[in-house]
């Protein structure tokens, strides 16, 4: 089930909304300061394009300069994107069909709003943080 949806995904979000990420990755990694939010980026399309059978974890690692890079992000570009899932999300819930890809829109609206700290594993991994 979780392929059907990943290809249903993929045809109707995900495509497009993995290609926004990588353009954003590039544009943030030309430049260089930025390359921790291209990274990011680089990371939220891969799970984009795929997200059915993976989640997003907490990394017990990340400290202040993901919490500074964070609320960097927020004032830039992540209230933008969570706005754009939010949206997207409720239009494809109209549709019984599109429920479940409504739901992997709202799943994306907390990493695109603090993407650094973050990692994605995947709903089977016996150890990962839900």
């Amino acid at each position: 089930m979780k392929t059907l949806l990943n290809l249903i995904w993929l045809v109707l979000a995900g495509f497009w909304l993995a290609v926004g990420y990588a353009v954003a990755g590039i544009i943030c990694c030309v430049l260089i300061i930025t390359i921790p939010f291209g990274v990011a980026s680089f990371r939220i399309a891969g799970y984009t394009l795929w997200p059915f059978g993976r989640t997003v974890v907490d990394r017990r690692d990340a400290g202040a300069g993901a919490l500074l890079g964070n609320l960097i992000w927020i004032i830039f570009a992540g209230w933008w994107l969570a706005l754009g899932h939010l949206t997207t999300g409720i239009a494809l819930c109209l549709t019984v069909i599109g429920i479940p890809l409504g739901v992997a829109n709202f799943k994306l609206i907390p990493v695109s709003l603090l993407p650094l700290g973050k990692e994605i594993v995947p709903t089977n991994q016996p150890f990962a943080v839900r």
